[in-house]
This record gives C-alpha cells, sequence and structure tokens, in this order.
C-alpha cells in the first residue's frame, strides 16, 4: 500500500457573489478533485482555535504534530528547510521583500508582499544590493541580524538577542494597498526595514518585511512514529522545515516555485521517483492558489485550481494506477484562504480520502459537500484515518 497527501494551499474558500454564489471549488470543473472527492469526504479543524491561522500550524496538524504543544514560530521552520541551524538565543525571521510605494517611509504604502514576484537572480541581486549599502549594514551588524539569502522572495532572518526587536510585524499579504506606518512597532525591526527602504530605493522590491518570529523547533522521527517514509515535495521553505524536522526528505525539484507557473510535473516526478524507489508514503504541496487568493485575483486562482486538478492530480492517478498496487490519497486544503480579503482563515477545512480498492462515484470536491461527511476537531487525527485500512 501506498499513501499520498496533497495539499492544495489555500483552495478552500467562501461563496463569492462573482462567482454566482459559489466558491472557487465549486464554480470551476475539476475532474482528478471529483474522482477523488467520490468517496470518503468531510472535514477538519487544522488550525487549532488560538493558534494563527497558517500553513505553519496547519501543515503541522496535517502531518501529526499539535501545534499548541510544539509551534514555536513559522519562522523557525523556514530556517530548517533553508538549513540554518538556530544556536540559542538565536531567532528566526521570515523576511519579505516588499514593494512599497510613497517617498516618505513613514507614510509609504504596501504595493506587494513578494516584491511583485521577484526571484530567481533578481532576489539574489537584491539582498546583495542591500548587504553592499554601508548604512544598513553597519545598523544590521550592530544588531546581530543576519540575511541569509535565497534566490526567492522570502529570505531568512536571524538575529542574535542584543536587539530591542518588539512587537512582531503582521504577515504583509494581509495588508496589501494599507500604510505600512501603523503597522510597525516601535525599535530596531522599524530602523532596519527604513534603512532598508533608504538603500534599496528604486529597486523592483524596495524594502525587507521581517516578520512570524520563532526559535528552534523539535519534532519527534515521522517514520518513527508512523512507520512510513517517502518524500515531502514542496517549493516551499515551510514544508521542507516540516519534513527536515521530522527526518523525511525534501528533494529539490528544478522551477519549482510557490507561484502559478511552477513546475507541477516535476514535482509529480519526484513524488512517484521517490515511490518507485520503495518509499511507501509522499506528499506533494502546491502554493499557487494561495498567493492567488493573496493577491485577490479570482480568475488566477481559478486557473491556479485546474493546474492543480489537470497537472498535479490528474497525471498522478494515472500514473499510480499503472503501477498496479494499492494506494490511498488524502488531499485537502490545509487552510482557507479568501480571495475577498486575500487573508488566511481558520475555518475548518474540505478533506477526501480516497481508496485505491474502493469505487466510488465522481463528486465535486467543495466545502458544502464536505460539510456533509465526518468531521474532525482535530487536524492531527487526519494521519491515522490516512494509514487506516
Amino acid at each position: 500500500m501506498r499513501y499520498i497527501i496533497i495539499i492544495g494551499d489555500g483552495i478552500a474558500d467562501r461563496p463569492l457573489s462573482i462567482l454566482q454564489d459559489r466558491t472557487p471549488l465549486e464554480y470551476v470543473e475539476l475532474p482528478g478533485m471529483a474522482r477523488l472527492g467520490g468517496q470518503r469526504v468531510g472535514r477538519a479543524r487544522t488550525v487549532p482555535e488560538g493558534c494563527p491561522a497558517g500553513s505553519d500550524t496547519a501543515i503541522l496538524s496535517i502531518f501529526g504534530f499539535d501545534p499548541r504543544v510544539c509551534y514555536t514560530g513559522r519562522a523557525a521552520l523556514e530556517a530548517a528547510g533553508a538549513g540554518v541551524t538556530l544556536r540559542p538565543g538565536e531567532t528566526a525571521w521570515r523576511t519579505n521583500l516588499v514593494t512599497v510605494e510613497g517617498e516618505d517611509f513613514e507614510t509609504a504604502v504596501m504595493r506587494s508582499h513578494n516584491g511583485t514576484g521577484i526571484g530567481g537572480d533578481e532576489a539574489l541581486q537584491i539582498v546583495r544590493t542591500l548587504q553592499k549599502d554601508t548604512a544598513y549594514a553597519e545598523l544590521a551588524a550592530a544588531l546581530g541580524f543576519v540575511l541569509h539569502e535565497s534566490p526567492t522572495f522570502r529570505q531568512m532572518g536571524v538575529a542574535q538577542t542584543q536587539g530591542s526587536w518588539g512587537k512582531a510585524l503582521p504577515g504583509p499579504h494581509d495588508h496589501l494597498g494599507k500604510p505600512i506606518g501603523p503597522l510597525m512597532p516601535e525599535g530596531d525591526i522599524r530602523r532596519l526595514m527604513a534603512a532598508s527602504f533608504r538603500a534599496l530605493r528604486g529597486q523592483q522590491a524596495n524594502c525587507i518585511w521581517p516578520w512570524a518570529p520563532g526559535s528552534a523547533m523539535e519534532l519527534s522521527n515521522f517514520t518513527a512514529r508512523y512507520g512510513h517514509r517517502g518524500p515531502v515535495v514542496s517549493a516551499v521553505p515551510l514544508v521542507k522545515g516540516i519534513a527536515a524536522l521530522c527526518g523525511l526528505p525534501a528533494p529539490e525539484v528544478v522551477g519549482a516555485t510557490g507561484e502559478l507557473d511552477t513546475n507541477y510535473q516535476g514535482k509529480v516526478d519526484a513524488a512517484l521517483e521517490g515511490l518507485r524507489a520503495g518509499a511507501d508514503f509522499a506528499v506533494i504541496h502546491v502554493e499557487a492558489p494561495d498567493e492567488m487568493s493573496h493577491a485577490k485575483d479570482v480568475e488566477k486562482k481559478l486557473e491556479a485550481l485546474r493546474r492543480l486538478d489537470c497537472c498535479v492530480i490528474a497525471p498522478l492517478l494515472d500514473a499510480l494506477d499503472a503501477m498496479k498496487e494499492d494506494y490511498r490519497i488524502l488531499f485537502l486544503s490545509d487552510h482557507p484562504t479568501l480571495v475577498e480579503t486575500g487573508a488566511h482563515n481558520s475555518e475548518p477545512v474540505p478533506y477526501c480520502i480516497y481508496d485505491s480498492r474502493k469505487i466510488g462515484t465522481p463528486r465535486v470536491f467543495c466545502e458544502a459537500n464536505a460539510a456533509t461527511g465526518d468531521f474532525f476537531e482535530e487536524g492531527t487525527e487526519l494521519i491515522a484515518a490516512l494509514f487506516s485500512e
């Protein structure tokens, strides 16, 4: 038996008037998801009450780890995914390259949480330009703040204890079109951001945004806990970090990004390669629907769902069927991401569990149909449901 988890990041949503009061999952034709949704469906609370709504807490739950017990902050997971080991007294910070608009830093407006889609060599050049700026470099050194560069809009910052960091910034994707001044705490974060704004004036991404701090996190070994092992395929450092901390491999896929044009086939191939090499477990995580939701772009979220369906689910099912071995798939949203607001939500998410040994009738996989099935108050119970025969 092979076991696969497919996580469509942020695919769950609420009904939208522009979609005739249907959710994106209800509105667009998705035959692969319909096949998966033709068996066991339901809802699960992947974000426990009192925890921040995000992929960090939600995906920890999906892997069977209770974020109320183990969670120390999202940045700790991303640090692990980037191969950065935190030492005692250090704090990791997710650090976005953002685009803000305005001549004055204090009154500038958030225009893009990801530097208008910056990545690759352009992202690396922005970071190197910043670090060569004398004023910024001197302040960062005085505060013990180090950026570990990445070819994406998301960098990893690590701060030592001497900084007076104060209250953490909110997620930039939740405040698009809003002035940044009221969002920023007093203290060293504000000073560092202002220095980056001055250093990056005129650039595509013109400010750093350190947020979601976290200290070192420990997770138990997944294979020792559940008896299964295999690749965790994602373009997102957070997911790679969860894999690293629980002892699962996270292969690199060329061209894999968190955007709409990610290498979908490469992700499927990486999962299948692991299964064909003897693994009995694999995870495929696709970030694009979440990013399109943050951009409040309904059409692009619909397109992200179509690509998830036709470029991941359909070829994966074909390949698994051709292997002529029994398999089970858990398919779900990690958390809802609402196109209307561009923000995450902590409401329960739809899930389905598909078993190749059973016969089902295709049914639209969506929030309303999932509400008719089994409900898991604890999202950590989903992994046991997948492995249960």
